[in-house]
Order: C-alpha cells, then sequence, then structure tokens
C-alpha cells in the first residue's frame, strides 16, 4: 500500500509541476489558465485518493472521499474550456463554458450539503477501505463526467483534423494522451466502483500520467505552451540535486567506513558530514552548469537573446548603404541566431532580372515566384507566413515551397496601404529539426518591418549614387547657359539705360523752356490774366515740376549704374527748402481735401547738403503722403534739431503699406499692391533714389507704416559732419537700422 501511495503522490507531484510551468509561461493567457485549472483539479484528485488510501480515520478517509469525488467535477468542466481554446488560443464558446463550469458547481454543491446521497457509508475489506455508493445520485454523476469527457474528446478530435501544422501535431498528440487517460480512468474509477470494485480504484489516477507523457512530449518536440525553458530548468536543478545527493551518500559511505571503521564516534561523524556538505556546496554550482547545459541541448538547443538580436540587426542595417552586402549580413545574421539551414531575401520579383541574395538553401526557380504571389494575395495571407500553416486551399502552393525547403515567408512590402512588393524574405527548416517558436516568428516580424526602410534607403542610395556621376556634367551646361543668359540680360539692362539717359537728355531740354515760360506768364511778363488762367497755368507748372523730378530720378538712375554719381555739398537752410516744397504742394492738397501742416522750426542751423537732390527728397516724401491719403485725411510735416542730430518726418494717415511688403519698399521699381490701385501712374524710382541719396550723404532713412493706418517717411543725420568747415563723413555711411512698425 505504501508504494502505490508514493506512486499516486508522485503522480500528483508532476500534474503539479506542469500546471505552475504552463502558468508560469503567461498568467494572462486564457489557455494556460485553464489548462493549469485542468492539471490542478487533476493533481487534486490524486492526492485525494492517496490521503483517502492512507488515513486510519474513518472520518477523514470520508471526508478525503467526497474531495476525490469532487476533484474530477472540475477536472472536466475545465477540459471543456481548454479544449475550445487549444491548441492556437482561439476564443472559446461562453455558454458551453458556463455551462460545463456550472454543472461541476451545482453537483459539488450537492456532494457537500448531503454527502450521502453520493457516499451511502464506508467500508473496511481486507485489501482495504471501499465506498458504498448511492446508486441514482451516482448515476448522474457519472453521466455528467463521461459526457465532459466525451465532448472534451470531440473538440480536441475537431481541432486535430481542422488545424495546420505545428497546431495540428500539437491537437493528435495531446489527443491521445487525454483519451487513453480518460478510457482508464472511466474503467477503473466509475465502471469498476460501480460494481463494487474498489480494488483496483488507484490506477485510475496512475492513468493520468499518459496525459502528462503526452503534455512532456509536445513540450519537448512541439513547443506546446511555449515552456520548454522551464522544463529544461526543472530537470537540470532535479539532476542535480540527485547528483548531489549521490555524491554525497557515496563520500558519506566511504569515508565514514573507511576512517571511523565502523565504531561509533558521533563528534568525527558530524565533522566529516559538515566538511562534506561545505564540499557538495562548493561544487553545486559548477554541477548544475554542466546539467543546464545537457538540457538546453535536449530542451532549447535554440536559444537566444532577442534584444541582442534585435541589437545586432539594428547594427547592421546601419553599417552600410549598399543593398547586396545589407541583406548578405542580415541573411547570416538571421540564420546564425535562429539556427536556420537557409536564410535569403529575393529583391525586385519578377519574371526577369530578380535578385536572390542569401546563405544556404536551394537553388530557386522563376516559377515559384508566381507561386508566392498567388499565396500573397489570399486575404488570410500577412506579412509573415509559416508554410506549415497555409490554408487547404493552397495546396499546390504549400507543396512547392516545402520542397524548395521554404518554411517561412515575409512579404517586404514598399509601404503600409500598398500592394506593391519589394522583395520576399525567405526562411529555411531549422537545423535541429524543431518548428518554429512563437519569438522566431516574431523577430522574422521585426526584420521584414526594418528591411523595408533599409531596402528603400539603399535603392535610393544607389539612385543617387548613379545621379551623381551626371550630375556634375549637367550643372556644368546649365552654368554655361546661365552665364550666356545673363550676359543677354546685362547687355539689355545696359541698353535700358542708355535709353532711358539718352531720352531723359532729350526730354529735359524742352521741359525747362516749357516751365520757364509758364513761370514767366504767371509773374504776369506777358500781360494781366484772368483767376481761371492762373489756376490752369499754376496746375501746369506743378506738373512741370513733377516731370523735372522724374527725369531727374531717371538721370540719377543712369548715374548710379555708370558711377557718375556725384554729391554737391553746398550751404542749405533745409528749413526753408522744407518751407518751399510745403508751399508747393498745399494747393494740391487742398484740391484733395487734406490738411498739409508744416512745423517750422524757429531756428535752424546751415548744413552741408547737396540741396537740389534734398529737395527732391523732401517733395517726394510730401507728395506721396497727399497722393497716397483718403480725402479728409492729415498730414504732418516736421523738422527738428536735437543735440547731436536733425531729423525730417512726414506723418499721414493714409493708406500705409501692407507688412509682408514692407522689406521691399526701398528697392527700384517696387510699388505696393495698395499703392497701385490708388496712383496707377507711379514709377517705383521715387523712394529708391531718396533712399541712395541720404545714404550717400551719411544719413539714414526713417519709415514706420500700418496697413490703413498711415505711415512716417523722412531721414535722420548726425549734425556735426555737416557743419560748415567740418569734415565731411565718407561718401557712402552704413545705413542706421530704424524699426517699422
Amino acid at each position: 500500500m505504501l508504494f502505490i501511495i508514493g506512486l499516486l503522490l508522485s503522480v500528483g507531484l508532476l500534474n503539479t509541476v506542469v500546471a505552475l510551468a504552463v502558468l508560469s509561461r503567461n498568467v494572462r493567457r486564457p489557455l494556460n489558465i485553464w489548462f493549469f485549472a485542468l492539471a490542478a483539479s487533476c493533481a487534486a484528485w490524486v492526492f485525494g485518493i492517496a490521503a483517502f488510501l492512507g488515513v486510519e480515520s474513518w472520518s477523514a478517509a470520508y471526508k478525503w472521499a467526497q474531495f476525490f469525488y469532487i476533484a474530477p467535477l472540475f477536472t472536466v468542466a475545465s477540459s471543456v474550456v481548454f479544449a475550445q481554446a487549444f491548441p492556437s488560443g482561439g476564443k472559446t464558446n461562453t455558454k458551453g463554458s458556463y455551462a460545463a463550469v456550472g454543472g461541476a458547481v451545482a453537483l459539488a454543491a450537492c456532494i457537500i450539503a448531503s454527502p450521502q446521497l453520493l457516499l451511502t457509508e464506508l467500508a473496511y475489506q481486507p485489501w482495504g477501505k471501499e465506498i458504498v455508493l448511492g446508486k441514482p445520485f451516482y448515476l448522474l454523476y457519472s453521466a455528467y463526467l463521461i459526457g465532459m469527457f466525451a465532448l472534451t474528446v470531440r473538440l480536441i478530435y475537431r481541432k486535430a483534423q481542422t488545424e495546420k501544422g505545428l497546431y495540428r501535431s500539437q491537437a493528435l498528440i495531446f489527443l491521445n494522451g487525454f483519451l487513453v487517460s480518460c478510457i482508464l480512468g472511466v474503467f477503473f474509477n466509475l465502471i469498476l466502483p460501480w460494481f463494487g470494485n474498489y480494488q483496483l480504484v488507484w490506477l485510475g489516477p496512475l492513468a493520468s500520467s499518459f496525459y502528462l507523457v503526452a503534455t512532456a512530449y509536445g513540450i519537448v518536440r512541439h513547443r506546446l505552451f511555449d515552456v520548454r525553458i522551464v522544463a529544461a530548468r526543472a530537470v537540470g536543478y532535479v539532476l542535480s540535486l540527485l547528483a548531489l545527493g549521490a555524491i554525497y551518500g557515496v563520500m558519506a559511505f566511504v569515508v565514514l567506513g573507511s576512517l571511523l571503521g565502523g565504531s561509533g564516534a558521533s563528534t568525527s561523524e558530524r565533522a566529516i558530514s559538515a566538511a562534506l556538505a561545505v564540499s557538495l556546496a562548493l561544487i553545486f554550482h559548477p554541477i548544475k552548469r554542466f546539467f543546464d547545459r545537457i538540457t538546453n541541448r535536449l530542451f532549447y538547443r535554440d536559444a537566444y537573446n532577442a534584444q541582442a538580436f534585435i541589437d545586432n540587426l539594428n547594427h547592421v542595417l546601419v553599417s552600410t548603404l549598399e543593398l547586396d552586402k545589407l541583406l548578405k549580413d542580415v541573411a547570416q545574421l538571421v540564420q546564425d541566431t535562429l539556427k536556420a539551414e537557409s536564410c535569403f531575401f529575393v529583391i525586385s520579383p519578377t519574371s526577369r532580372g530578380q535578385k536572390v541574395i542569401g546563405v544556404g538553401g536551394k537553388d530557386l526557380v522563376p516559377q515559384l515566384f508566381s507561386l508566392l504571389r498567388t499565396v500573397e494575395g489570399h486575404k488570410e495571407v500577412k506579412n509573415i507566413t509559416v508554410v506549415d500553416y497555409l490554408d487547404p486551399s493552397m495546396r499546390r502552393q504549400q507543396m512547392a515551397l516545402q520542397s524548395a525547403d521554404i518554411s517561412i515567408v515575409g512579404y517586404i512590402r514598399s509601404g503600409s496601404g500598398e500592394n506593391g512588393i519589394l522583395g520576399y524574405f525567405m526562411l529555411g527548416p531549422k537545423k535541429s529539426g524543431n518548428p518554429y517558436s512563437r519569438q522566431d516568428i516574431k523577430m522574422c516580424e521585426v526584420v521584414v518591418n526594418e528591411l523595408i526602410i533599409a531596402i528603400q534607403n539603399a535603392m535610393r542610395f544607389r539612385e543617387i549614387e548613379n545621379f551623381t556621376l551626371t550630375l556634375q556634367q549637367r550643372i556644368d551646361e546649365a552654368t554655361r547657359k546661365l552665364r550666356r543668359t545673363n550676359d543677354k540680360l546685362r547687355k539689355l539692362d545696359e541698353t535700358k539705360d542708355d535709353f532711358i539717359s539718352m531720352a531723359s537728355h532729350q526730354l529735359r531740354t524742352p521741359l525747362t523752356s516749357v516751365k520757364g515760360y509758364v513761370s514767366m506768364v504767371l509773374d504776369g511778363d506777358a500781360g494781366k490774366i484772368t483767376g481761371l488762367q492762373r489756376k490752369l497755368l499754376t496746375q501746369s507748372f506743378i506738373s512741370s515740376q513733377r516731370m523735372v523730378y522724374l527725369i531727374s530720378d531717371l538721370l540719377n538712375v543712369s548715374r548710379l549704374r555708370t558711377g557718375k554719381f556725384i554729391i554737391e555739398p553746398v550751404p542749405t537752410n533745409l528749413a526753408k527748402v522744407v518751407e518751399e516744397e510745403v508751399e508747393q504742394l498745399v494747393e494740391t492738397a487742398k484740391g484733395r481735401n487734406l490738411e498739409l501742416v508744416y512745423h517750422k522750426p524757429e531756428h535752424f542751423p546751415v548744413l552741408m547738403m547737396d540741396e537740389t537732390k534734398m529737395r527732391q527728397v523732401i517733395m517726394n516724401f510730401i507728395d506721396n503722403a497727399v497722393h497716397y491719403t483718403p480725402s479728409g485725411g492729415h498730414i504732418e510735416v516736421g523738422l527738428v534739431e536735437k543735440p547731436l542730430s536733425i531729423e525730417f518726418t512726414v506723418v499721414d494717415d493714409g493708406i500705409g503699406v501692407p507688412k509682408h511688403e514692407q522689406h521691399h519698399l526701398f528697392t527700384k521699381f517696387f510699388r505696393a499692391h495698395n499703392a497701385k490701385r490708388a496712383r496707377p501712374d507711379g514709377t517705383g524710382l521715387g523712394l529708391f533714389m531718396a533712399k541712395k541719396v541720404i545714404i550717400a550723404q551719411g544719413g539714414a532713412t526713417i519709415f514706420r507704416s500700418q496697413e490703413n493706418r498711415g505711415s512716417t517717411f523722412g531721414f535722420t543725420f548726425a549734425k556735426a559732419p555737416l557743419l560748415p568747415g567740418t569734415v565731411k563723413a565718407p561718401p557712402t555711411p552704413p545705413i542706421i537700422p530704424t524699426k517699422s512698425s
């Protein structure tokens, strides 16, 4: 009996270890959780029978009998839910799961509340204890267990028929082990007790070892639950402890026997035992490492560090932009890490010109690429396809890929949402013969995703290299064309300036005569004139003066190009000059219903300036204010003497200058778009020449403006360099920047 109890405890312990190993692999995955419930309840059943057979007390035995009859209820309930999710971890039927678990809970509640329904009495026989069963409830109990067993087997059998590849192998292995355990358990623990035979009741729990063996084989051969590393470490520890125990026993027996000769020297025995224990503690880690290597070869020979692989992959991807070398290095890295027989890439997979780069493998035929396109077009195919898992409708493609020793195919697409394929990633079988794990497939997905950008960059780099070969020639040709065009433009610009200079000289002489004669008539040299005649002649004189200024601007532009633009400083009363220019525009301002005010200073120094050109500048600023200020507006002209400088400003409340156009304002021929609407006949030369004149005499322009709020134009000069008798400033000093608002 002790031997039987020892066997039961060993099987229960194995159930517990397997349950904990699977659960520790992924505590959130429903498939692992329900297998844990299945194995744990089976372990409880085994422990319950062992306790029932081992205890002497009648009441304790009766309690353990209740326990080992309740445990199978939850074993079959969890097996039904587990079978729905097994092996790929799919969804479960919620209603079916609730019904299975609900039935187990209901029957367990009945046994707990009224144990006599099932366990009528406990009897002692020469061979041991037996239970007298309540047949009506036992019939219901047995029907539930057998029904749940049959449903579980049916579900697993269906999975074995419908699943593909690795999942199919896992389902078949678990089906065979579970079916044998069910048949033996039903026979020894349901059928024989029905007929009053309790002598072999302990064989049913031992039969659970068949499904344990099947699960262990699935873990070793087909990576069931991906718990190889747990199994490897557990076996390593067990073997290490067994080895240490054997070494300790042999050493203790030999040393104690040879040194003490069987005498009972307890102190010496304790000393020698302590020395042996210390020696074993020192050699524990070497022994453990030895068994770890053995178990790794057996259970986990394909292990690798995923993070180290990703780091090495990133290093390879950034190490070169040469496409062939890049793919060759990646293929070598993948083959070495995943321990595959071959790894290669197919770039530009067309009927002609495809490039195959990689290591190992068979020669690929062009027909294979057309097969891959049909596989890629299938709605269930993702970026990574495991050949063993292909849909049965693609049996021809599957056989072709398998004959080429291809286990995994990755599609390197040209971008998200696009149908174009940059190439294929192909992986041969593992050298060990093991199937690829989920971690391996995830690493393949990482490779494909990273290669999309790397291949595109390498292709673009190759295009850039090819383009660079002809780029210098194109640049030289474009430079020659640009130089020829620039020479033509320079000649055209010179011709234009020559024409402007000639036309200005030709227009200046007759215009001077017209202006002089109009002035004489206004002065009464030709007789008395009427008021209307004076008004008309005054407008003619003003227009003639404006034409004179325009011609002067054109001549100055021409002189700037030829280097003949000269400043001729003379003693100038700037206050009087401003007053005279304002008087010329007073009538024009009144005609436009504008208020033109000049704040003339009482005392103002005489300065050395080019009076003629400064008149043009002042006239230009005031004239612009008059023409760009709407009716009813105000214009203030100011001239201020400061301790170190003088400042002239024209402030209006006109149309202003748009902010985005202000930086172009003082360039040649530029006019703001609102200025063009207000005064279509402008030339864009006035402000350009005004700035040139001011800068040439050592001054700086003043400009502030807000669109539809008005503008301020003017200039400022340092006073000391312009006083008579002082040294003049350099002819072209730098511009003093002013803020515009």
